[in-house]
């Protein structure tokens, strides 16, 4: 039986960047982006140490990379302050009237930020945290709603030099109380409540059940935001709007080791002990600098919104650190895509001019389930470029999101990442890169990728394998939070020398990455090895279906049988006859061994908050088994109880 994944997909469909775009981007062609990628391999401390001196240091570094495998050094020996590059150097230049962020709540309230502000804010939320007792490296709990405090609690911590750990506001009072013990947190930066679909999520309750028989947490800080009725407790709780008016917006700078940890994360999903995923200042600071700059092209003028939460790695590097760095005027939206209405975000894109969407693909396939009228109610012109983030997106959503949100003339950067990468590792440079629906296409600067079979060795052009990276990069993971031998037995212990990923993937004959899914979820069909998300991307592109998720069961003959779940369009109706037309539409495009041995209809997936299918309840119903483990994530319970109840 082959090693590898197979790969069955085939997609012909190439669209070449605009003369117009190509014309005004920061990488015009790809000559120049194989030059420098190909300088920024042979000599990577050549190129960091270029992009780093774009920021400000209060030290420069003695040495750009100190590698004593698995645990990297980037910038040593240089100090730097997160909130200073993020802030202040544009608070005290030409952008001190810029807007920073723009803010519109869920109930419809509209706020503008601008960098001279943002820097008073943050520098009082900093003297807020000295006054309450936390200091430099102590681990700061930050568990808000989306709204600007969420940002400015970060920046606060990265100011003083305190360790934030943001956790997402969907998650329950366990999950709180696991990340609390596991990172040894002294305080907790929270909300009464937040608003979510028209309904108030109970933040401080959370916290209050979480923190139960706690000694550690010395200091809840609370920010008010939907005034639902919450108890204080005396000498613990204190209200935000109070402790402000007790501190100066005045808090200098001081800058800390370039490895001095900036945050904890803790990835989601997990039933065991918490992974709580470590980065550090210098490094982490550079590349999504970097990346934010040339892959999203960023110009004085765009509006640029990361749909994603703050609780997730992408709203720390793509909604925060990224793009304040470099300058940018960041949109924030608290509140659902389908709230009151589906058309929530096209309505604000209008209303804003927002300039560069960055979504994840399922919430595109879920605004392709709501129907294109949403979409034709809006005038989404003032759109240039358009992202993609979170998990591999299928042609065919590729290709909705390209002519019924851009236009057909906005390019999508669909980028590759994770938590443990820290900042985006594979992507297309938008004024250079032909694009190809479905694929993540080349590495960005600095980023040795490659997809190798068990022993490490290259495979050949389209052989599935498992995605590595080579050499070390500045945003990487530096450990698991209190745990470096599972760090290095995780990432590093399988193939000597190489960061192995998780993700399965391929490369065409033109060296562009196909994703296909995380390695956990490649099926064993019969002894092929098939990557989900290829049988997913056949399903999506029947004209009748959403969304689909596939995964395996046991099988005596097989080793695993296929099981998809699928969600219709709206106003679709199952039926047996669509059953075996969608059986026969995966055999043709991708081939009989591919045919789902069965088909179940869903109204919705169980996701998680962030958006993600839980492929692992739905791989517990399709054996026949109950749903266990943790399920605080998912977003709504009723999806899995309507799941449960069909089989």
């Amino acid at each position: 039986m082959s090693q590898n994944i197979e790969s069955h997909l085939v997609e012909n469909r190439v669209i070449k960047p605009s003369r117009d775009f190509s014309k005004n981007a920061r990488i015009k062609n790809m000559a120049e982006y194989r030059r420098m990628h190909e300088a920024s391999i042979k000599n990577p401390a050549k190129f960091w140490a270029a992009e780093a001196a774009e920021l400000q240091w209060g030290r420069k570094w003695k040495l750009v990379l100190q590698w004593k495998e698995p645990f990297a050094k980037w910038f040593e020996g240089g100090t730097i302050n997160a909130a200073e590059n993020c802030v202040d150097r544009h608070a005290e230049g030409d952008r001190k009237n810029k807007a920073a962020i723009i803010w519109e709540g869920e109930p419809g309230e509209k706020r503008t930020i601008t960098y001279g502000q943002l820097r008073r804010e943050v520098s009082l939320f900093a003297n807020v945290l000295k006054r309450n007792g936390v200091k430099k490296g102590d681990r700061v709990i930050i568990y808000m709603p989306l709204i600007p405090e969420a940002a400015i609690a970060m920046l606060a911590c990265a100011r003083i030099g305190a360790v934030h750990s943001v956790i997402f506001g969907g998650f329950s009072a366990d999950s709180i109380r696991d990340r609390v013990a596991d990172c040894g947190a002294t305080c907790v930066v929270t909300a009464d409540g937040g608003y979510r679909r028209g309904s108030i999520v109970p933040l401080k309750q959370n916290v209050d059940t979480a923190l139960a028989g706690n000694k550690a947490v010395k200091r809840v800080i609370v920010y008010r935001r939907a005034n639902n009725e919450i108890p204080m407790t005396k000498g613990r709780d204190v209200w935000w709007h109070d402790e402000v008016k007790h501190v100066k917006a005045d808090c200098p700078i001081v800058h800390h080791d370039s490895e001095h940890p900036l945050f904890v994360l803790y990835t989601s999903g997990s039933t065991g002990k918490p992974k709580g995923i470590l980065h550090t200042t210098g490094g982490f600071l550079v590349q999504n600098y970097s990346t934010s700059k040339y892959i999203f092209d960023l110009r004085e003028d765009d509006i640029y919104w990361c749909t994603a939460d703050v609780g997730w790695v992408t709203g720390h590097s793509y909604l925060v650190y990224g793009p304040l760095a470099a300058g940018a005027t960041c949109f924030m939206y608290e509140g659902a895509p389908n709230w009151p209405e589906p058309d929530r975000f096209w309505q604000i894109i209008e209303e804003y001019g927002i300039t560069i969407l960055y979504t994840a693909p399922t919430a595109i396939r879920a605004f392709i389930k709501w129907g294109d009228e949403w979409v034709d109610k809006h005038d989404l012109s003032s759109l240039r470029l358009l992202g993609s983030v979170g998990e591999p997106i299928n042609p065919e959503a590729w290709m909705w999101y390209y002519r019924k949100i851009g236009g057909e003339r906005c390019p999508i950067v669909d980028t590759w990442w994770q938590t443990e990468t820290g900042a985006i590792m594979i992507s297309p440079l938008p004024g250079a890169t032909p694009l190809k629906p479905g694929t993540a296409t080349l590495p960005f600067f600095g980023i040795d990728a490659a997809v190798v079979d068990n022993d490490g060795k290259e495979v050949p052009a389209n052989v599935g394998g498992k995605l590595v990276i080579r050499q070390p990069w500045p945003s990487m993971l530096r450990t698991i939070y209190g745990d470096r031998a599972r760090y290095k037995k995780t990432y590093w212990g399988e193939i000597p020398g190489f960061y192995v990923s998780g993700d399965g993937a391929r490369r065409d004959k033109d060296g562009y990455f196909w994703i296909v899914g995380r390695l956990d979820d490649v099926l064993n069909v019969a002894g092929h090895r098939l990557g989900t998300s290829e049988i997913e991307s056949a399903l999506v592109s029947h004209e009748l279906v959403a969304e689909a998720a596939a995964v395996g069961r046991p099988d005596e003959i097989k080793g695993q049988g296929v099981v998809v779940f699928v969600t219709l369009k709206t106003g679709v109706k199952p039926s047996n006859e669509l059953k075996t037309n969608l059986r026969n539409h995966v055999g043709k495009v991708i081939g009989a061994i591919a045919k789902p041995d069965d088909i179940h209809f869903a109204e919705a997936l169980p996701k998680t908050r962030s958006g993600k299918i839980m492929r692992r309840l739905l791989k517990e119903i399709a054996a026949g088994g109950e749903v266990k483990g943790d399920v605080t994530t998912l977003e709504d319970y009723t999806v899995l109880a309507k799941l449960s109840a069909q089989e």
